[in-house]
């Protein structure tokens, strides 16, 4: 018997020795109010019922100038929503909770030589929710449905495309798609949302599977503290870190229909 509880004190030392050496991927923030980079972002299982999954990516780079009927190329970096992929599937889905979100895309293109499209549509796709063309320079674009624009209804689904032309055909250049769902915030959540720090609260959105009010945070907390790692920490979370140090630019020219 005493050899016996010799051997599970050995194995519940190893045990504890093993388990301390886990890397612990998903943690919350730190007494700083820093979020770890090793984030993970809790995706909501993937909704059914949709038909066309969406695209995140254009699949290559063209110039205005370039035959439209040329293969895309893949030297440069792609038109890009900073949104969630579902892998299995390629579903462009993700969650919200403000009644007005903000999207945002990595654009290429300078404006002298394309502009861009934002279409948001009701989930059966008759009606144009929003509607917006814009002009700018390349970079990180942020485009929030403004407050006179009707709010999102919780538990609807609603699809979004952004589309660039070329300026000199209006051909299509490039364009994405996916899909945004306004959720309920809970109380529990709403509480915690409160007391948090805005690094927390990237954390809090994260960890719940909020994807654009998490992102729009990151997004504030970048502007605000550039020393903050939770914009890079989430876009590392669903594979698109080599957008982390892109600049944000100014859509300039917006014009809402």
């Amino acid at each position: 018997m005493k050899l016996s509880m010799q051997k599970i004190q050995i194995f519940l030392a190893v045990s504890l020795t093993f388990l301390s050496c886990i890397d612990v991927q998903a943690q919350p923030a730190n007494p700083n109010g820093q979020l770890n980079q090793s984030l993970i972002f809790a995706a909501p299982p993937p909704p059914k019922g949709i038909g066309q999954p969406g695209k995140r990516a254009e699949a290559g780079s063209r110039g205005c100038g370039q035959d439209i009927n040329q293969p895309l190329t893949s030297s440069q970096k792609r038109l890009t929503a900073l949104v969630p992929v579902y892998s299995n599937s390629e579903l462009v889905f993700g969650e919200a909770i403000a009644e007005h979100p903000t999207f945002l895309f990595y654009v290429p293109y300078v404006s002298g030589f394309a502009s861009g499209e934002f279409v948001l549509e009701d989930e059966a796709e008759n009606q144009t929710i929003y509607k917006t063309s814009l002009m700018g320079t390349p970079g990180v674009v942020s485009l929030s449905l403004p407050s006179k624009a009707a709010p999102l209804e919780i538990g609807k689904r609603y699809r979004w495309y952004f589309n660039i032309y070329c300026n000199k055909d209006k051909q299509i250049l490039a364009n994405v798609e996916g899909y945004v769902k306004r959720e309920q915030l809970n109380p529990t959540l709403k509480t915690q949302l409160e007391k948090a720090t805005p690094s927390q609260r990237v954390t809090l959105y994260g960890s719940n599977g909020i994807w654009y009010d998490a992102l729009s945070a990151a997004s504030e907390l970048r502007r605000t503290n550039s020393q903050d790692p939770s914009w890079k920490a989430l876009l590392q979370a669903v594979g698109l870190n080599d957008f982390a140090t892109e600049p944000k630019v100014k859509c300039c020219n917006l014009e809402s229909e």
